[in-house]
């Protein structure tokens, strides 16, 4: 898989709670599995940036928004960023392939929170990080 993913999810309305799908084994973007986590997003705050060399992002919203900026530098392609912002009013799975620079915002007024269905278990040796600053983007919404 050299390309991003955009999945649109199924949100079950159940009386008492809602059922928000986020993967199955058979789903575009599933390559194996090698760890879940969830990570909390504050409002206005920015993770970035981070770069996996082997691993595959499978990213789910179900609290919250964030906004997705993603840069792929390699050669063949044309050096430009790409944004996506994930959340219920827009509930879909964003498949990150390996090599392909992420960062993200919080902009709910509250907590966001997105899940990530990894593919391999996390190793520092697999990534690269820059500073948030290293990259130009604007990140003002």
């Amino acid at each position: 898989m050299n390309e991003l993913i955009i999945t649109p999810l199924d949100i079950i309305k159940v009386n008492k709670g809602n059922v928000m799908h986020a993967m199955k084994s058979h789903d575009p973007g599933f390559s194996g599995f090698g760890e879940a986590y969830f990570s909390v997003v504050s409002h206005n705050a920015i993770k970035a940036w981070k770069r996996h060399h082997e691993m595959t992002l499978n990213l789910v919203v179900p609290v919250g928004t964030v906004r997705f900026v993603l840069f792929d530098d390699r050669e063949e392609l044309n050096n430009q960023f790409q944004e996506v912002i994930l959340s219920t009013d827009n509930y879909c799975r964003l498949t990150i392939p390996p090599m392909v620079w992420m960062g993200f915002q919080g902009i709910s007024s509250n907590d966001s929170m997105l899940l990530n269905i990894a593919d391999i278990h996390h190793s520092p040796h697999e990534v690269d990080r820059k500073k948030i600053d290293e990259m130009e983007f604007d990140w003002n919404v």
